[in-house]
């Protein structure tokens, strides 16, 4: 069993990780740390006991949606916009694939987004899944996360 925690990016090695997918490993070698300062992004590693990255997840964007992918249309349909936290990015590195830790990190960022949705408005999370993998991941666990799905 793998101890790991969640932390925010910081001055974590990101050289050794790869899940596979070079966008995603390319995301978090150039841009995740800048996004960062520049708070346009809020990525969260999961690390192991000796701070290497297991897993990264690029959330906590707010932003606005169209009512209509919601569920619950009647509820915000008088609405032109709402507000909305995108899930932009989940990787899991190449050597842990398989053992749930996406899973995992999925429901850590949900929680974030639960837990400030208190304090800045947030009806629902968009999530962006980078391909049709991705996508299946993504309506696996629908049924207690999302209103909305879209492959970028």
């Amino acid at each position: 069993m793998i101890a790991y925690s969640f932390e925010p990016l910081g001055d974590h090695d990101r050289s050794s990780f790869s899940c596979g997918i070079p966008e995603l490993d390319d995301y978090l070698r150039l841009r995740a740390n800048q996004e960062a300062k520049r708070k346009v992004a809020a990525p969260f590693v999961m690390v192991d006991q000796g701070r290497r990255i297991l897993a990264i997840t690029h959330s906590l964007l707010t932003g606005f949606a169209s009512p209509v992918a919601a569920r619950s249309r009647q509820e915000i349909a008088r609405y032109p916009l709402i507000p909305a936290t995108l899930l932009g990015r989940l990787a899991v590195g190449r050597e842990h694939h398989g053992q749930k830790l996406g899973s995992l990190l999925l429901m850590d960022a949900l929680h974030r987004s639960w837990k400030n949705s208190a304090q800045i408005a947030s009806v629902g999370v968009v999530a962006e899944a980078i391909n049709e993998s991705a996508r299946k991941f993504y309506l696996h666990h629908e049924s207690f996360l999302f209103w909305s799905i879209r492959v970028s």
